[in-house]
């Protein structure tokens, strides 16, 4: 019989777990309901120039406020007489980038630091003393702080809602290596002197896939908002560049007038957050076998 490593039985596994965990996701209704958003909203984003009936920032001054299922604008116009299902679409795309990116940060930032907080106690002391207090701060001050130090940008915006979420990631990735660290596999590893690198690398870092795929689906949606939120502060995305945020702040003044021009980015806003809401609750349950159980 053959005996597996603890690196080729965890990929073993991981390999095996694949089809239980899609199996799980598909019979969640709420779950691919999710997915089918996601889905709908990732195509309208990717094919945005092509579908877009006009140029996201093209003015037609004599045509103002028009009302949706005008021809020729199918949800109407803003102020400017820009069509509103056109600037939509393309802002859609630069909500799902900014996450996108958002979560890579916090991802590349957060997971180093979660495995060095989990696996060695004397950087432990130092990382979450700090992560506690970055903690103590809701998300929304820290992003609204570092964007208004950096300055407005699409840049600056990534990186301001990006670091705010790093303390999570890293509180996330931490807990995860002080579970995975008191497993068998890893006594054995140390018992074998094999280094603590390589420990993280091989046994700890691959175990802990899960937990982080889970949390950036977790800090996807409230990147949406943020970029939205920094955006309608003016600290996010700038005009000319059309945005979901910057659409909500300049229909503001004109609710009364044409409520279509706030209602369908705030609709498109609450479109993907609850997507990923819906498919990362079913995917998180899909990951935690015991998640079942303690319903």
């Amino acid at each position: 019989m053959t005996t597996l490593t603890p690196t080729e039985a965890a990929a073993f596994d991981l390999g095996s777990s694949r089809g239980r965990v899609w199996r799980q996701v598909r019979s969640n209704r709420l779950g691919m309901t999710g997915g089918v958003m996601l889905a709908v909203v990732v195509l309208a984003a990717l094919t945005a120039p092509l579908v877009a009936p006009h140029d996201p920032t093209e003015t037609h001054f004599d045509l103002p406020f028009q009302v949706p299922f005008t021809v020729g604008f199918g949800l109407g116009t803003d102020d400017l007489g820009r069509d509103i299902l056109s600037r939509t679409l393309y802002g859609v795309q630069v909500s799902l980038i900014v996450g996108a990116l958002s979560v890579l940060v916090s991802v590349v930032v957060g997971t180093p630091l979660g495995l060095l907080a989990g696996y060695w106690k004397w950087l432990d002391a130092i990382i979450s003393r700090l992560t506690d207090v970055a903690l103590a701060f809701p998300f929304l001050i820290i992003a609204v702080g570092l964007a208004a130090i950096s300055g407005p940008s699409l840049t600056n915006a990534v990186i301001a809602i990006g670091v705010s979420h790093v303390p999570a990631m890293i509180r996330i990735v931490r807990g995860e290596t002080l579970r995975i660290t008191s497993a068998d596999f890893v006594t054995s590893a140390k018992t074998l002197d094999a280094g603590g690198a390589r420990i993280i690398a091989q046994h700890v870092l691959p175990n802990c896939v899960s937990a982080i795929i889970v949390q950036a689906t977790v800090i996807m949606p409230v990147a949406v908002i943020g970029e939205a939120l920094l955006s309608f502060l003016g600290l996010g995305i700038q005009p000319p560049t059309p945005s979901l945020g910057i659409m909500l702040s300049d229909a503001q003044q004109y609710l009364g007038q044409a409520p279509w021009a706030a209602v369908v980015p705030g609709v498109a806003i609450a479109v993907i957050c609850l997507g990923f809401n819906l498919f990362g609750d079913a995917l998180r349950d899909a990951l935690d076998p015991t998640a079942s159980d303690r319903k």
